[in-house]
């Protein structure tokens, strides 16, 4: 029975980073739609949407079934609670990955604006809290989830820069509003995924030291 349980658990686990493989796959192939201007890249992002819905119900059925019929307590019920809010931030991390591809659906049926330097920055980074945040929830790593919260200012930092930069271009020139508000939305909807991957390094906090780390501004 408790070899079972263990097992419960760990496959648990990998339905979670499996989840996060595929929103992080999905974040990645849109932004390298839009720099390389393939549109043919899109309709798989849209595939790899509908197995990220699936894992999204699959998981927190998985998580409701182990408290139901567990019973856990202190750790193992801090480990299923913090999956299942992980499964939330990821489904939506999925949902900003095809906001973009809404976006590329615009962009890549009018000539460039300008060549992508920051939002494919901006995506590297969301990227790469995402990975270290799963990380630190497969390893129960709350340093690891501490230092990949402070990265967010990064990502805020140049979603800024974007923005002053194509303020310019609309200011010079009226007709580039419409593509330069397209890149706008581009670069806050990959703010929004490393706010959740910030999200995801609470939770993982939460679950390592039983601290809830919210709404505290700047940690030390």
């Amino acid at each position: 029975m408790k070899k079972h349980y263990s097992e419960q658990l760990a496959g648990l686990r990998e339905q979670v980073l499996r989840m996060g493989g595929l929103v992080e796959q999905m974040t990645r192939r849109v932004i390298q739609a839009l720099v390389e201007r393939d549109v043919g890249i899109l309709p798989e992002i849209h595939t790899m949407e509908t197995q990220v819905n699936q894992l999204h119900i699959e998981i927190d059925e998985a998580c409701i079934e182990l408290i139901a019929l567990r019973q856990p307590t202190a750790v193992d019920l801090r480990f299923i609670a913090a999956a299942m809010k992980i499964n939330t931030d990821m489904e939506r991390i999925g949902d900003q990955a095809i906001n973009i591809v809404e976006r590329a659906e615009v962009l890549l049926t009018v000539p460039p604006l300008k060549p992508l330097i920051d939002i494919p920055r901006m995506a590297d980074i969301a990227q790469e809290m995402l990975k270290a945040s799963l990380d630190a929830f497969v390893n129960g790593d709350d340093a690891l989830a501490l230092e990949t919260i402070r990265r967010d200012d990064e990502v805020d930092q140049l979603k800024d820069q974007v923005f002053r930069e194509l303020l310019t271009y609309m200011m010079a020139d009226p007709s580039t509003i419409p593509r330069a508000m397209e890149l706008i939305l581009v670069s806050r909807h990959l703010e929004r995924i490393g706010d959740h991957a910030t999200n995801i390094c609470e939770d993982v906090i939460f679950m390592v030291k039983g601290k809830d780390v919210r709404h505290q501004g700047p940690l030390a």
